[in-house]
């Protein structure tokens, strides 16, 4: 299974942060394209989930996308109840991605970025402890593998 890269958004669309590892081929157009691109399929997706979903939904639940998949690749979503973004790009094969997504919110984005007096939430991460403890958080899951398959 493989890990290719993360991104994280803020309710705004901002890109806060983004890193890789595995990725195999470049898009080919500068970063910041690339975010808003992502961002705006991402918003594209929630609404027509939420405008197609069976089931009723409050405008504050958060709850009716989590993954899509391709031939090529999975995108794995999770937002926080403060609209923060997280978004990892795996193979097809990684499994509990979810979870995954959970944990650096919780035990990474939370512990290094929210609770640092020097970080301001409404901009880009510049925390190299930040950047080391997703290295590690990632690299110490089940789903990262150094080489793609």
């Amino acid at each position: 299974m493989t890990i290719h890269n993360f991104y994280m958004f803020d309710r705004y669309g901002q890109l806060l942060f983004y890193t890789e590892w595995n990725r195999l081929r470049q898009s080919g157009i500068t970063r910041e394209e690339e975010a808003k691109l992502m961002y705006g399929m991402l918003f594209s997706i929630k609404s027509f989930v939420s405008r197609i979903s069976p089931l009723d939904s409050s405008p504050g639940l958060r709850e009716g996308f989590h993954c899509y998949r391709t031939s090529k690749y999975a995108l794995h979503y999770l937002e926080t109840p403060t609209g923060l973004k997280l978004v990892l790009n795996t193979d097809n094969a990684a499994v509990n991605v979810h979870e995954l997504l959970q944990q650096i919110y919780s035990q990474v984005y939370v512990e290094y970025v929210v609770k640092n007096p020097l970080c301001n939430l409404t901009e880009p991460i510049k925390s190299d402890l930040f950047e080391a403890q997703l290295d590690a958080c990632v690299k110490q899951s089940h789903i990262f593998t150094s080489k793609p398959t």
